[in-house]
């Protein structure tokens, strides 16, 4: 009987393992030397740029009888000479104080009521069915292109006869009525991106529309209400015009430096830590909310 050998079973080849590849050391650094030149030329931009910040700052620090004597590069010849002194005297000042406090109620105060209203707007434009919806958001559309300066007279009148003029509700109620037709145009492009299934999902478990909107919409649009927040609120705080054209006692804080800067001319100790301190609060309200105000827009702009 004729014994058959035992055939071994074919042995896999091994695979070779994948070549990467590798950029040489001569190739990186002609790459980077393509950039070096643009590179070099955006520092330079934003050097110049930061030049008034920086020669704002050094000038609030400068004592109050060599501002008009000497420049603010003099303090990198003499450190010794910064004081905080124009920075006290700065709050010790009741007008720049109470400017102060005004600016910071109208620019959250109308932040907050602009967000809420074009949220609730936003979500009705992009989810809820309603007769005119299509026609009525043309209409939100069209009104980005109004200026406000058209409104100035007009407003103005409607303020005299209601009792709004020269009140902090008046300045807030007109920011956010010229904030709306951008905030809405911008929540209902990031809403309407939102997956309809789970909006279906939530009303089919029984979750009524105000439901929805506060515990689905409102988290999942984070971005968008973020940036729209930051927008509004830089615009409010750099307000001038509007300022100066409905108030007369309740005065934010450009239109405070506007009239130290008209009546005395020569009180920059003053003027330059109140210009700083209006320049760096938005300033570090947007750096620290900046991921949120790219995404936002970048978000909005798509969906």
């Amino acid at each position: 009987m004729a014994s058959t050998a035992p055939i071994d079973a074919p042995t896999a080849s091994p695979v070779p393992a994948p070549r990467v590849r590798t950029e040489s050391r001569a190739a990186w650094v002609a790459r980077q030397a393509a950039r070096l030149p643009f590179q070099i030329l955006m520092i330079i931009i934003a050097l110049l740029w930061l030049v008034p910040t920086f020669g704002l700052l050094l000038t609030s620090l400068m004592p109050a009888d060599q501002i008009s004597e000497v420049g603010w590069w003099k303090l990198f010849a003499e450190p010794s000479m910064a004081t905080l002194e124009n920075y006290r005297a700065m709050f010790d000042n009741s007008d720049l104080v109470d400017a102060l406090i005004t600016t910071a109620i109208i620019a959250v105060g109308n932040t907050v009521l602009l967000v809420l209203v074009a949220a609730l707007a936003g979500y009705a434009f992009a989810w809820l069915k309603f007769p005119g919806r299509d026609a009525l958001f043309v209409v939100v559309i069209g009104l980005l292109v109004v200026p406000l300066q058209v409104a100035l007279i007009p407003i103005f009148s409607l303020y005299n006869s209601t009792g709004l003029f020269d009140t902090e509700l008046g300045l807030i109620l007109f920011h956010v009525a010229f904030g709306l037709p951008f905030g809405i145009f911008l929540l209902r492009n990031f809403f309407a991106g939102i997956p309809k299934d789970i909006l279906e999902s939530a009303r089919i478990d029984g979750a009524s529309e105000a439901r929805i909107f506060f515990r689905l919409i409102l988290p999942l649009g984070l971005p968008a209400i973020a940036s729209l927040a930051i927008f509004q609120f830089l615009w409010t705080w750099n307000d001038l015009i509007v300022a100066l054209t409905f108030g007369r006692d309740v005065q934010p804080l450009t239109v405070a430096i506007f009239s130290q800067l008209r009546q005395f001319g020569s009180n920059i100790e003053l003027i330059a830590p109140a210009s700083f301190l209006s320049l760096a609060i938005p300033l570090a309200v947007f750096l620290a909310f900046q991921r949120y105000f790219v995404q936002g827009l970048l978000a909005g702009s798509v969906k």
